[in-house]
């Protein structure tokens, strides 16, 4: 089966929550040169709060690299000194989040309702796939695929014109709870399908050879909280045994390279693996809907953010497929 992970830009938005304000918090790009440029870095994440961007973690810091994160307005001078103390090459991306925050927030358009142009809480996305498989029944239909840790319910749409046997690709938004392009992608992907079928040569004979399972939001639960409490919540809401830590990344969470490299065992860190493979709700529900369908999907894409990269297999081991050449 053909894998492919598209990482999209990023897309930041505000939730107005209280005590979340940003206000001074600046994105830094450094460039790495080599392992004493990485092994700074290491030492600085280990004193105060980064918010890796790219990599997901310090530990995936290559050499003659680039390194994005976020910093708080308490720590700035502290990694500005670092920085310039060890002649580490930086440039400031976003010298005052809370600007680019409140930028891409309008709560006067999402108060009219479902929009393709905003972001969309997860309320009114639930609400929209049932509409739109309602509106589109020849077209689109709803299933439900299993439930999130908080039991609510993870849906999926069809999309594609009903015939036998056809194959299929599966695509899934929403893995990161703070990656609110992501979701809104799905929904774009879908409301192309509906637009241009029967009107645009290509996307109808597609839709008459092919089945699309979209994948709205795979980590509703956080991507609630994103809205709710912490705009920058990364991982599910699950809760572990012996840990006060919130929360498990998905996209590390399967039965494949099951954390190994780029994947935490501790329950705090952002890149945690979670006790087990597919112990979250989230990915047993997704990965057992793949294993029963294995035989009709073909292609799996699932979309991402932040960055303008294109992963396909086998990235955790930094080795290529053994059909490579069909992946390229």
């Amino acid at each position: 089966m053909l894998a492919l992970l598209v990482l999209a830009t990023v897309a930041l938005a505000s939730a107005h929550h209280g005590g979340e304000h940003f206000e001074g918090e600046k994105v830094f790009r450094i460039k790495v040169e080599d392992e004493n440029h990485i092994n700074i870095i290491r030492e600085l994440a280990s004193t105060t709060q980064i918010d890796f961007w790219k990599p997901d973690s310090v530990t995936q810091i290559k050499p003659h690299s680039t390194v994005d994160f976020h910093v708080k307005a308490e720590d700035i001078v502290t990694v500005e000194n670092v920085l310039e103390q060890n002649e580490l090459q930086y440039k400031v991306l976003i010298s005052n989040l809370r600007n680019v925050v409140e930028a891409q927030f309008d709560s006067r358009v999402r108060a009219t309702g479902h929009s393709y142009e905003k972001y969309n809480n997860w309320e009114t996305i639930e609400a929209w796939t049932q509409q739109v498989a309602t509106e589109n029944p020849a077209l689109i239909s709803r299933s439900v695929i299993g439930t999130t840790f908080e039991g609510r319910a993870i849906y999926l749409l069809k999309v594609g014109k009903a015939g036998q046997n056809k194959p299929a690709i599966f695509m899934d938004c929403g893995f990161h709870a703070r990656e609110w392009i992501s979701p809104a992608f799905c929904q774009w992907f879908v409301r192309e399908a509906v637009r241009t079928y029967g009107r645009e040569i290509q996307v109808t004979e597609l839709l008459n050879k092919l089945d699309f399972y979209v994948l709205p939001v795979l980590n509703i639960d956080g991507y609630i909280y994103t809205w709710t409490k912490s705009r920058f919540w990364r991982k599910t809401r699950s809760t572990h045994a012996g840990s006060s830590c919130i929360g498990t990344d998905p996209n590390r969470n399967f039965d494949a390279g099951w954390c190994e490299i780029g994947a935490s065992r501790n329950p705090c860190d952002e890149t945690y693996c979670g006790p087990a493979a597919e112990s979250e709700k989230e990915t047993k529900a997704l990965a057992d809907f793949i294993r029963n369908n294995l035989s009709s999907i073909k292609a799996y894409l699932t979309i991402h953010s932040y960055s303008q990269m294109m992963i396909y297999p086998y990235s955790y081991a930094y080795k290529l497929g053994e059909n490579n050449a069909e992946l390229i």
